[in-house]
Parts: structure tokens; C-alpha cells; sequence
């Protein structure tokens, strides 16, 4: 019965997700993402003081996919120099995440979190009347 009610309750977080993804707007989704990177290094950070290799694996490794997402939405013709930054500053957080799965280190870890926290801290405090013009996420 346990695992029939574990079940379930996945199926509505994934029911929960899915609703919040198809109602969100491009600043939304790129908060979202931001998010989500964020809950992937917390469960990396969790899994490698538990000593699970491979959820670590797992969870760095859908962080870095997130991560690299972020990137590649990055509109450089729009956002300019912001742009730029923030690709460069991507670049690094996968750079320090890769390290933290090779060497089994949460300090790369948590500067990584640190920093994706910083950028969702900005993202989020964009005024809601400027979330509509071209941003350096294109949003």
C-alpha cells in the first residue's frame, strides 16, 4: 500500500509541475528553471553527505542540464553585456558542478548554489512592468 501511495503522490507532483510550467509566462519559466537548478544542488548536496554516488551523479547532472538550458536561451543581441555575463557565469557554475561530482567536494557545491540563488534573487526582483521587454533570457 506504501508504494501505491508513493505513487500517486509522484504522479501529482508531476501534475503540479506540469501546471505551473504550462501557465507560466517566459520570466516565469526562466524563474522556474532557476529554481529548479537550485533543488538539484540542494539534493547533490544531500546525496553526497549521504554517500549516494549516484543520485549525486543524477542530481548534478540534471542541474548542469537546467543550467546549460539557461544558457542557451540567453538572447545576445538583446541583452547585450548582461547577456555575456551571465553566459560566462553559467559556464563557471557547470565548471564548479562538474568538479564537485569528480572530486566528491560540496564546496563547489555550494558556491555554485550561491550563485545560481544570486541570479534567481535578481531575476526575481525585475520590476513586473519591465518582465515584458527583451530581457538577456530573451523573456
Amino acid at each position: 500500500m506504501y508504494g501505491a501511495n508513493r505513487h500517486y503522490a509522484e504522479q501529482y507532483r508531476k501534475v503540479g509541475v506540469t501546471s505551473r510550467v504550462v501557465d507560466a509566462d517566459p520570466h516565469r519559466l526562466v524563474a522556474l528553471l532557476l529554481e529548479g537548478a537550485g533543488e538539484r544542488i540542494r539534493r547533490a548536496e544531500a546525496c553526497l553527505a549521504n554517500g549516494d554516488q549516484a543520485l549525486k551523479g543524477k542530481a548534478i547532472g540534471e542541474a548542469c542540464a537546467i543550467i546549460g538550458h539557461l544558457n542557451g536561451s540567453l538572447d545576445h543581441e538583446a541583452g547585450g553585456e548582461i547577456a555575456g555575463n551571465l553566459s560566462a557565469l553559467y559556464d563557471y557554475v557547470m565548471q564548479r558542478l562538474t568538479e564537485a561530482n569528480l572530486n566528491n567536494d560540496a564546496v563547489p557545491l555550494q558556491e555554485s548554489l550561491s550563485l545560481i540563488g544570486e541570479i534567481e534573487s535578481a531575476w526575481n526582483a525585475i520590476p513586473q512592468e519591465q518582465r515584458t521587454l527583451p530581457t538577456a533570457h530573451g523573456a
